[in-house]
């Protein structure tokens, strides 16, 4: 590394969690070192919005971060490749194109106009990795040419999530490759670079996903061309960001990671769309109540299950979040409401919308989060205008099913008759199954996966719903009022019919069930009371008959995702299916 070292770059100050990781990955000093470097931490736009140390933004969740590709030709017209070394701590031993690595946090490579400081971080790594002198190449014969935003995970461990600016650079050069960094070098011409595309096992090795996603996807027959050419190349230069979406499927052996960091990887970006859509208003106090239970948190599951189907079945793009986004605004407006017709005075451990506000204001909060989540997904970018009638028709459906089984869910609670089984899954179908269902329909459609694959995620995202609802409805009489965010047993006093209470009418009859019938519907019920018929469900048997119903469609679900070809995503969607069972253990 003649010439560099890390007293001239700035860097941020590692932590023993973060040196243990990577002695785990079995980094050397040198790599581990360069984990502490500053690079620049950007919003989708590519906007900065701080900085980071080189193992945040890449160990586990990570965080998007500007990075650079850097794209040589020689006077032949061919294209010089590296084989990352088999030190590094990401993706070793893969081929990549010329040069990527990433600008730092610094004034000189945080500098915008004419993509200078990404130029200069390109020199000052070409020297360092390849060994190229910076009197080699100056600043005028590389030429920025567009921008790509990728996300891609190798391991449980590591991610690469960047915007990437793509530069083009024709010269002649001496190399001398470091070790640490290269094990390999190789100049391809278009045709060779093709067939290695075609045949990577046969040539020789693997391509990074990235520099996949510009040879096949990105470059042109003209950028070959055009190396050398300032007039061609500013003719290339399209002002895009390219949005690949995650791209892990690309590296072969690629390891999938857990779901709350699968989550977390495009839970503030989907937050960011709903805060963006929900404020858009004059009203700043039609806005707070909107944004009430946004701000009281969750988990996002819904929000976030496009873009997890996606990954699992087909391609990704930031329109899956778009849509994301707007299921869990739709989501949460059935919250407003349904708290507002069942009375409930807490959600998330926050007093509920028409309790903070007024039930007026709620109903109208409620109200406008249904149009908005619309109008939000039809000018979503990443939508094509072909998938509208598609996307419009599910998530309507989806909206007036909600409806349907809240419906029933309310007539229920004042029926003479008794509510049977096959109306209760009905009415759990529409009022929560529906949902999972539509996001793993609508994920797999957006993905480009076939009509099979779409009607799998659509059949799994019905069993996961009906498992999630009925594990729900246990949650809610065996957790804490903590756990919950609202008083534990509250659907025994509401007088709910739920799959357990249905059961326990149908028994004969005993003191168990004379128990629960005194406290059934008693909505001025102590917690004394309320453990009682807890305890009465328990001695009829109704408990263990209702977790036996939601492991049969927990069976089912994981009987669905077995069709599925295995992808690194589908660990995500298996540990999601299992969750409510998790929760309850």
């Amino acid at each position: 590394m003649t010439g560099y070292d890390l007293s001239d770059v700035p860097t941020i100050e590692l932590d023993e969690t973060e040196y243990d990781a990577l002695r785990e990955s079995g980094a050397d000093n040198t790599q581990s070192d360069l984990m502490s470097e500053a690079v620049i931490c950007i919003d989708e736009l590519d906007n900065v919005v701080g900085s980071g140390s080189k193992i945040s933004t890449h160990h586990n969740v990570g965080q998007l971060h500007r990075a650079f590709s850097v794209l040589l030709f020689n006077s032949e017209g061919k294209l010089l490749l590296q084989r990352r070394a088999a030190d590094k701590v990401t993706f070793p031993s893969v081929w990549a194109n010329t040069c990527c690595s990433h600008p730092l946090h610094c004034d000189s490579e945080l500098e915008e106009s004419n993509a200078l400081g990404v130029k200069r971080a390109a020199i000052r790594k070409l020297e360092q990795e390849l060994g190229i002198s910076p009197s080699q190449i100056s600043l005028d014969e590389i030429h920025f040419i567009t921008k790509m935003k990728y996300s891609a995970r190798m391991n449980a461990s590591w991610i690469e999530r960047e915007i990437d600016h793509i530069l083009l650079i024709k010269a002649d050069v001496d190399i001398n490759p470091n070790p640490n960094e290269v094990s390999e070098i190789a100049w391809v011409d278009q045709q060779e670079l093709e067939q290695w595309l075609i045949d990577e096992e046969g040539t020789k090795g693997i391509i990074a996903p990235w520099f996949r996603c510009i040879a096949a996807r990105v470059m042109t027959d003209e950028w070959w061309s055009a190396a050398g050419d300032a007039d061609a190349c500013q003719s290339l230069v399209d002002g895009l960001i390219h949005d690949m979406g995650d791209i892990s499927h690309m590296l072969p052996g690629a390891e999938g990671c857990d779901l709350f960091t699968a989550i977390a990887e495009v839970k503030p970006f989907v937050e960011a769309r709903i805060e963006r859509a929900l404020t858009h208003t004059s009203s700043e106090r039609l806005s707070g109540a909107m944004m009430h239970l946004i701000n009281g948190g969750g988990k996002r599951m819904r929000a976030t299950l496009p873009w997890l189907v996606a990954k699992a079945v087909g391609d990704t793009h930031s329109g899956l979040l778009d849509v994301g986004a707007a299921i869990e605004t739709i989501h949460n407006f059935t919250l407003v409401h349904d708290d507002i017709m069942d009375d409930d005075e807490i959600r998330r451990g926050l007093p509920a919308v028409h309790i903070a506000y007024d039930l007026p204001t709620a109903i109208n909060a409620g109200d406008a989060m249904l149009a908005i989540a619309f109008e939000a997904m039809v000018v979503a970018d990443g939508i094509d205008c072909n998938d509208l009638p598609f996307l419009v028709k599910r998530i309507g459906r989806m909206v007036r099913r909600v409806s349907e089984g809240q419906q029933l869910d309310i007539e229920f609670e004042s029926r003479d008759t008794e509510v049977t089984e096959d109306e209760y899954i009905e009415m759990i179908r529409g009022k929560t199954a529906v949902m999972f269902l539509t996001c793993g329909e609508v994920g797999a459609y957006l993905s480009g996966a076939d009509e099979e694959t779409v009607q799998c995620m659509h059949d799994w995202g019905l069993a996961l719903g009906l498992c999630f609802q009925l594990m729900d409805d246990l949650l809610d009489i065996q957790s804490s009022t903590e756990q919950l965010g609202k008083p534990a047993g509250s659907d025994i006093a509401q007088g709910k019919r739920t799959l357990m209470v249905i059961h326990a009418l149908k028994q004969d009859d005993s003191p168990a069930k004379q128990v629960l019938l005194g406290v059934l519907g008693k909505e001025d019920a102590s917690a004394e009371e309320v453990s009682a018929g807890i305890d009465a469900l328990q001695q009829l048997g109704s408990i263990e008959y209702g977790r036996a119903r939601a492991e049969e469609y927990h069976a089912q679900a994981h009987q669905l995702l077995d069709k599925i070809p295995p992808t690194p995503a589908l660990m995500a969607l298996r540990e999601l299916t299992d969750l409510q069972l998790k929760r309850l253990n």
